[in-house]
């Protein structure tokens, strides 16, 4: 998401007051005022102090630690093509050539589409919620490589079909092990979950 001065930041709402003890639109504050905020208190005490981080800081701790990146582009409203054309810049800036396993998703085909313009050679995966009766057209004029969907309504039909069309296919957010375990066995490659550790228990391929 972006700043009111244009520089990008992870955090899920468009609004502060329920990840930090700020308040009004993300759009709305410039950075250096975001990053002010105590973004852990809200979740325990321990965190207290915590801040929201910028891109370039969320990138590099992941690149420090080895870890693949899947990307979100979660643009406030309105903000939809800037967000994905100021992230990509950013990629194209230097940042990518240490993620060798980026992936770049978002549910807002505009901001896909303004990452392609500026990076076509990346990895795009467009999120879904529950894959719409047109999926395989709209994902091929997309230009996506793989399609994110919520595990819970996902069919193992449908998990075939995405993976017949060779999408790569991953599922959020499933947190039961069994399910996970589930899908993985009808074709999923990915399962996005809150509690990783639980899911590598039952299926140790995964680690």
């Amino acid at each position: 998401m972006l700043s009111a001065d244009g520089l990008p930041l992870l955090i899920h709402d468009e609004t502060l007051e329920r990840t930090t003890n700020g308040h009004g639109r993300v759009s709305a504050q410039a950075l250096a005022q975001l990053r002010r905020l105590d973004a852990g208190s809200w979740f325990d005490r321990q965190f207290t102090g915590e801040r929201l981080p910028a891109l370039e800081d969320a990138l590099a701790r992941c690149t420090a630690l080895g870890l693949a990146v899947n990307l979100e582009l979660k643009p406030a409203a309105g903000f939809d093509r800037m967000t994905g054309q100021v992230v990509a810049d950013r990629l194209v800036a230097g940042i990518r050539r240490d993620l060798p396993g980026l992936v770049i998703s978002s549910f807002s085909s505009a901001a896909l589409n303004a990452a392609m313009a500026v990076l076509p050679d990346a990895c795009y995966g467009w999120l879904v919620d529950a894959l719409p009766h047109d999926w395989a057209d709209r994902a091929a004029a997309l230009g996506v490589q793989a399609i994110h969907t919520n595990s819970a309504y996902l069919s193992p039909a449908r998990c075939a079909a995405v993976r017949e069309r060779g999408y790569h296919l991953a599922i959020y957010t499933e947190n039961d092990p069994v399910r996970a375990k589930a899908m993985l066995d009808a074709g999923v490659e990915t399962v996005i979950t809150d509690f990783p550790d639980k899911v590598r228990q039952i299926d140790m391929s995964l680690v």
